[in-house]
C-alpha cells in the first residue's frame, strides 16, 4: 500500500474509533464472501464492517486515544464500529458466530474501555434501548389510563349532582356520649323528687295512730 493510501486508511479509521459508540474486533479466517455480506446485513446500516491491516489499526486507535491491546490484533481482523445502539450489535454478533463459528469475536471498546468477549456476551443478554422504551412507555400508558379511570368517575359523579362532601355529616353522629350523659342527669333528679315526697307520708301516719288509741 502506498503512503498516501496508508495515510487516507488510517485518517478513516481514526475517524472510524472516534465516532463509534462502540468497536468489536473479530477474525473472520474461514468466512465466505456471502457469509460476510450476511454478517453486515444482520449488523444493519448503523455498524460498519471492515476487514483491516493489524498495523494501521494499531497506528488509528492510537491517533484516536484508544487503547487496543495487543491480543485484539493478532490474526486476520475484521472490526465492527457501531454507531447504533451496541447491544442490538452484540446480539447480531453472537446470534452470527453460533451459526457460523468461524467468526471469532476477540473483544472491544465499550463506553472507552476495554472489554472481553464474554462481557459482549453479557452485553448481548441485556435488553435493548428499543425494548426498554417500550416498556417504559406501556408503564406509562398503563397509568395514565388508570388516572384516566378516577376523573371519569369523579366527573360522572358531579354530573350525576352526588355532594362531594356528603360524608361529612355521618361523622357527627358518630359522637353519641354527650346524648347518654343528659339521660343520666335526667333521671336523677326524679329519683330525688320521689324520695321526698314520701317522707311527709310517714309523718302523716303518726297522729292518726295516736288518736285511735
Amino acid at each position: 500500500m502506498a503512503r498516501p493510501d496508508k495515510a487516507a486508511a488510517v485518517a478513516e479509521l481514526t475517524e472510524d474509533f472516534r465516532t463509534a459508540n462502540a468497536t468489536v474486533l473479530t477474525e473472520y479466517r474461514g468466512l465466505s464472501v456471502t457469509s460476510m455480506k450476511q454478517l453486515r446485513r444482520a449488523l444493519g446500516s448503523t455498524t460498519k464492517y471492515s476487514v483491516v491491516k493489524n498495523t494501521l489499526t494499531k497506528i488509528a486507535a492510537k491517533d484516536a486515544g484508544v487503547d487496543l491491546s495487543p491480543e485484539l490484533l493478532q490474526g486476520p481482523s475484521a472490526v465492527a464500529f457501531i454507531k447504533g445502539d451496541p447491544i442490538n450489535a452484540a446480539k447480531s454478533l453472537r446470534d452470527f458466530a453460533k451459526e457460523n463459528p468461524f467468526l471469532i469475536i476477540k473483544g472491544g471498546i465499550y463506553e472507552g474501555k476495554a472489554i472481553t468477549t464474554a462481557e459482549l456476551m453479557e452485553l448481548a443478554n441485556l435488553e435493548s434501548r428499543e425494548v426498554l422504551l417500550a416498556k417504559l412507555a406501556g408503564a406509562m400508558k398503563g397509568s395514565l389510563a388508570k388516572a384516566a379511570r378516577v376523573f371519569d368517575a369523579l366527573r360522572i359523579k358531579m354530573e350525576a349532582g352526588a355532594p362531594v362532601v356528603a360524608a361529612a355529616p355521618v361523622v357527627v353522629e358518630a359522637t353519641p356520649a354527650p346524648v347518654e350523659a343528659a339521660v343520666v342527669e335526667e333521671v336523677a333528679p326524679v329519683e330525688t323528687e320521689v324520695a321526698t315526697d314520701a317522707t311527709p307520708v310517714v309523718e302523716d301516719v303518726t297522729p292518726e295512730s295516736e288518736e285511735k288509741e
